[in-house]
Formats: C-alpha cells, structure tokens, sequence
C-alpha cells in the first residue's frame, strides 16, 4: 500500500509541477530560445518565433522527482557498493545523470543566437553514448531476455558495448528528427517507454520496482507537455527534449534488459527520423554520389505535409503503422512470456 500512495504522490506531482512550469515558462527569456525555423523543412515557418527548448523543464522534473522517490522516499537498496559492479539501483542514477547531460547539450544549442554545427552536436552526442552504454554494461551486466525464446541470453561484454553506443546514437537522432511536427515526438515516446516497462514487468526481466516509479513519472511529465504541444502548438520541446528523450528511450529499453525491444518501439522513429538520418549519411558519405529516396523528402513527416496531409491525419497514420507492427509479433511475445511471473525477480 504504502508503494502504491508512493507512486500515485509522484505521478500526479510530475504532471502538476510540469504543467505549471509550462503554464508561466518562468525565466523564459534567460532560459528558453526561440525557434528559428528549419531549411527546406515543410511547413517549418509557423514554428518561427514559438518558446523552444522547455524539454528544459519537463526532463528537469522527471529526474527530480525520480531521484526523489527511487533514492530519498525509502529507496530500494541493492545491497552493493555505490560504483559496484550489478548495482542497478546505482545504475539508474548514473543513467539518469547522462540523460541530465544529454538534455544539457541540446538546450544550450537551443538558447544560442546560432545554430551549433552539427559536428559538434554529433560529437557530444557520441561523447555521451560512450558514457551511458559504459553505464550499462558495468551496473546492468549484458543479460538480455529473449522474448521468441522466453529465455536470457549473455552477449560479450565488448559487443553489448559496441551494440549499446549504436543504440544510443541511432535512437538520439531518430527522436530528434521525427521531432518536426506538434505532439508527434512526445506521443510516441510516451508509447515507446510505457511499452518497454510493460514487455519487462510481464517477463519479469525488471531489476526492481524502480522501473515502475521511472515510467509512473516519465509519462505524466510528457502528457503535461503535450497540452501545449497539439497542433497548433504553444511551444516546442526543442533538442532539450528531444535529444534526451532520445537517449532516455534506448537507456530504459536496456535497463529493462530487452534492449532489442527497440526494433519494436522504436519502428516508427525509424521509419520516420531515421530514413533521413540514412539518406543524409550515405550522401556525405559517398559524396552524394549515392542519394537514396531522391523522390521523397525527410523526414516523412515532411513528405506528408509536402503532400497536404494535416496533421491529425499523421498522427493516426503513424499510430496505425505503430500498432500493426506491433500485432505482428503481439502473439509470439505474449506465447513466450506465458506464464508471467508476478513477482518482479533477477535470474
């Protein structure tokens, strides 16, 4: 009982305190940038003028208040030495630090009078990712659940590193470049990390119950933002919420222990953001002697507008391709999880 009142305190403060900061954005002149418009981007030019970066305020609540109630409010205690290695609990904390230091980066690029070059935001992008998947493989080991099989499965430490800066990297961006269009960025994380907690509290692969208190607060402080969020939007959550949501995705996916979960949730960033995060790297690559899709603008979300899609009409499109990819693998995931343990266990 006493976890339950726990969780419902942080989950309705998460939503109360977001919601006012983003009510009255205080110290919005010295902290918050406005939005400069985006090249060749469709319809880019209305954004032009709104309050961007106030991910600022919804990540900076998220983590309070987790660190709040997963390390102050009668805290689960893993029983080893702070910078020991399997120490979860301590984990989560260092990862929730390199989602403070992700969400960082971004909004000092969103509060400067220019654009960061891109090599520079991709080098810290880097730079983090090598910190967080060292954060994993050190606290979380390399012990992944297989939901075909229904069985746990170790990858060698140096190959889970490699994969998990892969992962970073690619579901940073992803999320960055599907953020284009009011409330489509921050709806689909919201699926994405709920998902993620529901596929590992039913397998059971969970460290503990902080995993639940982490999605009890993520998800009200993401559905708070969306309120000013819908089309037509109020303000944007810029590469402050963006970058770090990003980071925040894959980093839950694998402290969750089901980090190829990301191939599932992760479809519709993939499909959306991470077309032109390919069509754009095989270009410099080759020189643009190789241009991939040369007939469709990227991100989709463009493509669509291009084509005089509104925006409800995208926002259930993308829903749509997210559940049908869903259903195709709904039934062997459920097959392998049978019968669900109801017990939250380490094997």
């Amino acid at each position: 009982m006493d976890f339950i009142i726990k969780m419902a305190i942080s989950c309705v403060a998460a939503f109360a305190i977001t919601f006012i900061l983003l009510q009255f954005l205080p110290g919005e002149k010295i902290i918050l940038g406005h939005d400069r418009g985006r090249k060749f981007a469709q319809g880019a030019e209305v954004n032009i003028g709104k309050p961007t970066g106030v991910g600022f305020y919804f990540i900076l609540v998220f983590l309070i208040v987790t660190a709040v109630v997963c390390f102050i409010v009668k805290p689960v205690h893993s029983g080893k030495g702070i910078f020991e290695s399997g120490n979860a609990v301590a984990g989560l904390g260092f990862g929730l630090i390199a989602v403070c230091a992700e969400m960082v980066t971004g909004w000092l690029d969103d509060r400067s009078k220019n654009p960061w070059n891109e090599y520079v935001k991709g080098a810290l992008d880097v730079v983090v990712s090598l910190i967080g998947a060292f954060i994993c493989v050190h606290f979380f080991g390399t012990r992944v659940y297989i939901a075909i099989t229904g069985t746990y499965f170790d990858i060698h430490p140096v190959l889970f590193y490699f994969l998990a800066v892969i992962l970073f990297i690619v579901s940073i961006n992803a999320t960055n470049a599907t953020d284009g269009i009011d409330g489509l960025s921050g709806s689909l994380s919201v699926v994405a990390v709920f998902t993620t907690f529901l596929m590992g509290f039913m397998a059971a692969s969970v460290f503990d119950s902080n995993s639940i208190l982490v999605t009890a607060i993520f998800v009200p402080c993401l559905l708070a933002y969306l309120l000013f969020n819908v089309n037509p939007s109020k303000m944007l959550m810029g590469d402050a919420g963006s970058r770090s949501l990003g980071f925040f995705i894959a980093f839950f996916a694998i402290y969750c222990r089901i980090p190829f979960i990301y191939f599932i949730i992760g479809l519709p960033f993939l499909c959306d953001g991470g077309i032109s995060i390919l069509k754009i790297t095989v270009g410099r690559l080759t020189k643009k002697k190789i241009i991939l899709f040369k007939s469709i603008t990227t991100p989709l979300h463009d493509e669509l507008r291009k084509k005089g899609m509104v925006y409800s009409r995208y926002r259930i499109c993308a829903g749509r391709r997210y559940l049908c990819a869903h259903s195709k693998h709904v039934k062997t995931v459920w097959r392998s999880l049978i019968p669900v343990r109801h017990q939250i266990t380490s094997p």
